[in-house]
């Protein structure tokens, strides 16, 4: 009789050989905890969309399971392609101080560091793993950095005297995204992620601190969070919280988030799928017309709260570089 050859999967290199090595270090009922190793800790951004040069990512994976997130073609490198292992396999990045601060002497002034461009830097394993901290501590004892913070937990305000202890010789903000306060809503969106009270909260305890805090409504979902009503509520509570300004930015889709997203419509919204494929059938970014009466109806709605649309810390090139002298 006769047998098929037995075929092979080619041999795992770079990320994803380290990832299948990577010891289990915690399991709970929905998710796996991982410790893994890391090249570097500071990475130089390559996205023309982000308005920032280097990321700093404590964690790959997060569990908040955002139906929209864009972060889950991380986990392809590691040769994970289910979606769904991007929230219920957390990879928590081996942390050495000495070698990340010497990664931080590669920024130079005028030069923009941000934590949490792609995962959440304080999602639940922060609470375990306490990688952000750790980072924040060595910044605290550097000087004339720039940096940025973004999250949609509230736990940040946990660390709010030492980003206060940060800012004595740094420039930093925080981005704290609030993308409907609808608690229902945001439960069906943000499945694990913290109540959008809880994140006003932080807003506010952040703000008495010092600390400059810019809300996102991002992303806002056509037909779901786009309406004046909703984003004027998002805007209102950011204001009265104290942040100090307020942006936000259509929906995108990447192949990644499309395969979750599309689902999710189709079983959430089902009324609305026929227009999600009309508007996603070919681009990730919307076209046309809906961006610019976002925008617009947006920009109304901050200066109703007389807020600002971004806060200017988060653009690097208006970083003058007299500033960097003064510290």
């Amino acid at each position: 009789m006769f047998d098929p050859p037995e075929t092979s999967q080619p041999p795992l290199v770079g990320i994803a050989k380290l990832a299948a090595q990577s010891p289990l270090i915690e399991a709970k009922q929905r998710v796996d905890y991982f410790e893994i190793e890391t090249r570097s800790f500071v990475g130089r951004c390559s996205g023309t969309r982000m308005p920032f040069v280097w990321t700093v990512n404590p964690y790959r994976g997060c569990e908040f399971g955002c139906k929209y997130c864009y972060a889950r073609y991380a986990h392809e490198f590691m040769e994970l392609r289910d979606p769904e292992q991007c929230e219920r396999k957390i990879y928590a990045k081996r942390f050495r101080p000495a070698a990340f601060r010497a990664e931080l002497s590669k920024v130079k002034s005028g030069e923009s560091v941000w934590i949490g461009t792609a995962t959440d830097p304080y999602q639940p394993a922060e609470r375990r793993y306490g990688i952000t901290r750790q980072i924040l501590e060595v910044i605290a004892k550097e000087r004339g950095l720039k940096i940025g913070i973004t999250t949609k937990s509230d736990l940040v305000a946990r660390d709010a005297e030492l980003l206060t202890r940060i800012a004595e010789h740094n420039l930093i903000h925080i981005n704290l995204t609030i993308t409907t306060l609808d608690e229902k809503l945001a439960r069906l969106v943000e499945p694990l992620a913290p109540r959008p009270e809880l994140r006003v909260n932080a807003v506010r305890k952040l703000s008495e601190a010092g600390v400059g805090v810019t809300v996102l409504g991002n992303p806002v979902m056509p037909f779901i969070t786009d309406s004046e009503a909703s984003l004027d509520a998002v805007c209102a509570a950011a204001a009265q919280a104290g942040a100090l300004s307020f942006s936000a930015h259509a929906l995108f889709l990447k192949p990644c988030s499309k395969a979750v997203f599309m689902p999710f419509i189709e079983q959430k919204f089902p009324h609305l799928l026929w227009k999600y494929r009309a508007l996603f059938g070919n681009d990730a970014y919307l076209k046309g017309h809906y961006p610019d009466v976002l925008a617009e109806r947006v920009n109304r709605i901050v200066q109703k709260h007389g807020l600002t649309p971004r806060h200017p810390s988060y653009l690097p090139e208006q970083f003058a570089e007299p500033q960097m002298t003064l510290w």
